[in-house]
């Protein structure tokens, strides 16, 4: 089963989905935002392309971890998904994804037009991936050992 990574911005979502085995994410698509409704419809046709089982959303905390406006229209984002959407939904802290993103993407050196095109859903790979480590990590760690 797959789970689906977002990066929920006020004009874009970052889209990306893991393999099977939950080892990799990768880069699907980057939704441009018409409406609530536009969105769910997006969201729900990879969620049954994809066989999702689980969405991580990345919550853009503040530096010193507290919850600000963005954060605030992410969480009232996922409320209202969550009403029409019955997977699992979780936030991931995101603080640094689309600056990581925007670090690769400037290595590349590709043209800041090339980035603006791609930089929401390479957030969306890094917050993805972050949460797949951690929950391999983990589940490792409580693998008994023989």
């Amino acid at each position: 089963m797959r789970i689906m990574g977002l990066d929920v911005g006020s004009h874009t979502i970052g889209v990306a989905v893991s393999d099977e085995l939950q080892i990799t994410a990768q880069g699907l698509k980057t939704i441009k935002r018409r409406s609530q409704k536009e969105d769910l419809r997006e969201i729900e046709a990879v969620i049954h392309q994809f066989g999702i089982h689980k969405i991580v959303v990345g919550l853009p905390k503040n530096m010193n971890g507290t919850s600000g406006q963005q954060a605030e229209m992410v969480l009232q984002w996922i409320r209202k998904i969550n009403e029409k959407i019955h997977i699992p939904i979780v936030t991931w802290d995101e603080r640094l994804s689309t600056v990581g993103a925007s670090r690769v993407l400037l290595e590349a050196d590709l043209s800041r037009k090339k980035r603006k095109k791609v930089i929401d859903k390479l957030a969306a790979v890094l917050i993805l991936q972050g949460y797949l480590d951690q929950n391999r990590s983990i589940n490792h760690e409580t693998l008994p050992q023989g």
